[in-house]
């Protein structure tokens, strides 16, 4: 399994830039030129810092799996002159021909950054084309309207500007492409199935392999289905597959596979790939059926929550359906960000009628829990902050993933006439105080139809429930937090209140899908707190303080967070994206004071935590764990014996 999950590398390198392969192999072969001893580099040409700052550049990349920060989306450049990299091409021919191809673009800049293909970003979910906003907007209708799910799709636009072909990740290659009219028969849009094959062919192989060993027969049912969508690109397979899997309650070892989360497609529907493969902790999973077994209570507490529906309001399901959640530590985590917590399927069809899953990825959260911190915390208080980080920051996640995309009903009219509310008698908006006048219609979906804001929004919402929830005394004592034990309820709580003040300043260093809804919440809290939240900004010396009043957080941190909360519960419920784009885009708009304060969080940025896999080896009939040291060159090892 773990061999299945590397061999998807390459495919998430191919969605991320034209280049990424040719810097991957450029890495890996100048390792293999010396033996993985790069002090033998450093030469008349080459010093020491040149050295370093190459790896860190290598390490940067492999930790991204390509030139783009996989948190943040912003594109990275070596920070040695180009003549290092000629001068580390004179060693083999291979090296010189790979330098030829990635000359021209490893330093380019623009693009900034990956977006819409334009003069200043770039997307190879759109590759070797200008294709506009629009026309893929075009064809993905398209698409939908002859129910061709997107996520394993990639869209190119033809030379002459009105046909477009459709790559379809898969082994096989239709013997003649299907070929669909787009919108008033002003071009065509062509099936070509076949992308990303090689690597493909490579994951269906090992999973065939690991079924093998696999321990029950819905197990054997869901690989199964995994290697016939990845040979066929059908994702009305994978869909299925996902049905068996989410039925798979609590294995030893967890996985996770395909073309999953739709954070770097620019319009938002198209996925990139990834492999998970990790192996249970008992005893942390025990204390997160706790959690699932009282769901019930906190749920009810969300500010949602009204009398009807047992206590949870018209705008929460009748039935919380417990996932099975689980504490997981990874063993390959093939992605272009290593997430702390993930909650999946994304189908919202499959988790309302089959149920999802939940795992808290432990080992990574951490590293993280270790990582050197931004100093935006007084220094009287940065070692408590340190000791309480690591627990303020489980909780987050676990209650993030949990109730903040656990919970929620969407209102749907599912087919003509037919609603799932009293159509005659509509469900009260709490943001207006009126009947609901909208909802989603027969075919549509939350992710259709808010199509860029859908994951941030989600993201930022989930978040919120943590936050929301954090102050909560029986939920603090299920995880051991009283105002008796060694690390007190309140004081968890505090520190949850610096974490979102750090998280919104970081925010503004990355603006992505996670960091854009960290800044988005200090921004309420800043606004709407009453001072419960400050920042100092100290511009001479380059510093930022982020102060919590506790005395506030109950009688004004928490009251500012239920109400941003609830907005976005509210537009998500009803399908408001205009109110929810008006609304959410304000928030999370940067002034000029908060582009002063980016300034001195780029300066004050630490290095980011080196998270490094291990490797596991067949000697005999023997599976031999090799570990390796969490450092640059470590990484890099670890890489080139992978051999993907």
């Amino acid at each position: 399994m773990a061999r299945a999950a590397w061999s998807g590398a390459r495919i998430v390198m191919r969605q991320v830039s034209p280049e990424s392969l040719d810097i991957y192999d450029f890495i890996l072969e100048l390792f293999r030129s010396c033996s993985g001893d790069w002090d033998t580099l450093v030469g008349p040409s080459i010093n020491s810092e040149d050295l370093d700052c190459f790896l860190t550049y290598a390490a940067t990349f492999l930790s991204n799996l390509g030139n783009y920060f996989g948190s943040g989306d912003q594109k990275f450049v070596p920070a040695v002159d180009a003549s290092v990299l000629q001068t580390f091409a004179t060693r083999s021919p291979r090296l010189s021909e790979l330098h030829k191809a990635i000359a021209p673009s490893i330093y380019a800049v623009p693009p900034y950054s990956l977006g819409y293909p334009s003069e200043t970003t770039q997307s190879s979910y759109y590759p070797e084309s200008h294709i506009t906003k629009e026309e893929i907007g075009i064809v993905s209708k398209a698409l939908e309207q002859h129910s061709v799910f997107p996520e394993n799709t990639r869209i190119r636009k033809s030379d002459n500007g009105t046909d477009f072909k459709v790559l379809i990740a898969s082994v096989e290659s239709a013997d003649s492409d299907e070929v669909f009219p787009i919108e008033n028969d002003k071009g065509s849009l062509r099936l070509v199935r076949g992308d990303h094959a090689q690597d493909l062919e490579k994951i269906c192989k090992e999973l065939q392999e690991a079924s093998k060993y696999a321990s029950n027969n819905l197990q054997r049912r869901f690989l199964g289905a995994y290697i016939e969508s990845f040979q066929t690109g059908s994702l009305h397979t994978y869909r299925e597959s996902l049905r068996v899997w989410v039925r798979d309650k609590a294995p030893v070892i967890e996985n996770i596979f395909g073309f999953v989360e739709p954070y770097r497609d620019p319009h938002g529907i198209r996925a990139e790939f990834e492999g998970l493969v990790a192996i249970a902790n008992q005893e942390e999973t025990e204390l997160l059926a706790q959690l699932v077994e009282n769901s019930a209570q906190f749920i009810r507490r969300l500010p949602w929550a009204t009398p009807e529906n047992d206590g949870r309001g018209p705008f929460e399901k009748s039935l919380f359906e417990p996932p099975d959640f689980s504490s997981i530590h990874s063993l390959a985590y093939c992605s272009s960000i290593i997430f702390p917590g993930i909650n999946v399927p994304n189908y919202n069809d499959i988790r309302q009628e089959d149920g999802f899953k939940s795992v808290i990825i432990a080992n990574r959260m951490v590293t993280e829990g270790r990582s050197i911190q931004y100093p935006f915390i007084e220094p009287s208080l940065a070692d408590k902050f340190q000791k309480l980080k690591f627990p303020a920051y489980y909780m987050w996640v676990v209650l993030h993933e949990l109730f903040g995309h656990g919970t929620g009903k969407m209102m749907v009219e599912t087919s003509e006439g037919k609603h799932n509310f009293d159509i005659d008698n509509p469900p009260v908006d709490p943001v207006t105080g009126n009947p609901i006048t909208r909802w989603y219609k027969p075919g549509q979906t939350w992710t259709g139809q808010f199509g860029d804001l859908a994951t941030t929004v989600d993201e930022c919402r989930a978040e919120l429930v943590g936050a929301y929830l954090m102050d909560d005394p029986e939920l603090l004592g299920l995880f051991g937090f009283t105002e008796t034990s060694e690390l007190r309820a309140d004081d968890v709580t505090y520190n949850l209140y610096q974490q979102l003040g750090i998280d919104g300043l970081r925010g503004l260093a990355n603006f992505n899908v996670d960091s854009g809804a960290h800044f988005a919440i200090l921004k309420c809290l800043l606004t709407d707190g009453d001072g419960v939240i400050t920042v100092t900004h100290h511009r001479p010396s380059q510093s930022l303080t982020v102060r919590v009043d506790r005395a506030k957080i109950k009688t004004y941190g928490k009251p500012a967070l239920g109400k941003m909360l609830l907005r976005l519960h509210m537009y998500r419920s009803t399908a408001d994206v205009d109110s929810c784009r008006a609304y959410y885009e304000a928030l999370s708009k940067v002034d000029e004071t908060h582009v002063e304060w980016r300034q001195t969080v780029l300066a004050n940025k630490p290095p980011p935590p080196v998270f490094v896999h291990a490797n596991t080896f067949l000697e005999g009939n023997a599976v031999v764990l090799k570990e390796y040291a969490p450092t640059v060159q470590g990484l890099i090892e670890s890489w080139a014996e992978r051999q993907v």
